[in-house]
């Protein structure tokens, strides 16, 4: 896909969509270039690295729709008149409904700070990933970048990165870990499979050409 146009969806800080933006300097986004912002919230930093490198962003607050469904056509409507060819959610905590999804068919990535299927789902977002493994006393941790399917992190595995726990892990110390050695890494890794057409979906599983 030459000139593939990225949208990063963002609600906070976006140490993510940072990674992002450094990997496409570096050439390492294949034909993708980030084109778009949204952030459900304004005033977040997110904003700022957005401004600081030239790409245009939009605010959607939540807050200003009525329901789910209101937002998500909003949503939608807004990454197709900028003619959007992958979505990137990056630490965005709006739940969106199927009308993203369908319009956006196995062209929305999400990373997660885990290795799926272990502590994914309804409620494992954030510090709380980390300290369900920590918990648990697993010695593996990481993170997976998916496809965002209609079902919380239930979608097709692209990449996954494994990251060793150590024994005097806090939640934060391991977080921050899992973002250096695997979110930012194979986020921009997944992004650039994607925009240079080399991500196949069949059955609920990634197949990746020349693999």
């Amino acid at each position: 896909m030459l000139n593939a146009k990225i949208a990063v969806l963002v609600s906070g800080g976006g140490t993510n969509l940072q990674a992002l933006i450094d990997a496409e300097k570096r050439g390492e986004l294949g034909n993708g270039k980030i084109s778009l912002v949204i952030s459900s919230k304004p005033d977040v930093y997110a904003l700022e690295r957005a401004k600081n490198n030239s790409i245009k962003s939009i605010v959607l607050p939540r807050k200003e729709y009525d329901s789910i469904a209101d937002y998500s056509k909003a949503l939608a409507d807004t990454m197709e008149n900028e003619n959007i060819d992958l979505v990137v959610l990056a630490g965005f905590l709006t739940i969106i409904d199927e009308q993203v999804y369908n319009r956006f068919p196995n062209r929305i990535l999400n990373v997660h700070p885990a290795l799926i299927p272990s502590f994914c789902g309804k409620g494992f977002y954030g510090l709380h990933v980390h300290e369900a493994a920590l918990e648990k006393g697993v010695k593996l941790s990481g993170a997976t970048v998916h496809i965002v399917t209609p079902e919380c992190d239930a979608g097709p595995i692209v990449l996954q990165k494994a990251v060793e726990v150590k024994q005097d892990d806090t939640p934060e110390t391991l977080q921050r870990r899992i973002m250096e050695e695997a979110e930012w890494k194979i986020l921009p890794q997944a992004v650039k499979l994607f925009c240079e057409g080399k991500i196949i979906v069949e059955n609920n599983k990634v197949y990746i050409k020349g693999e």
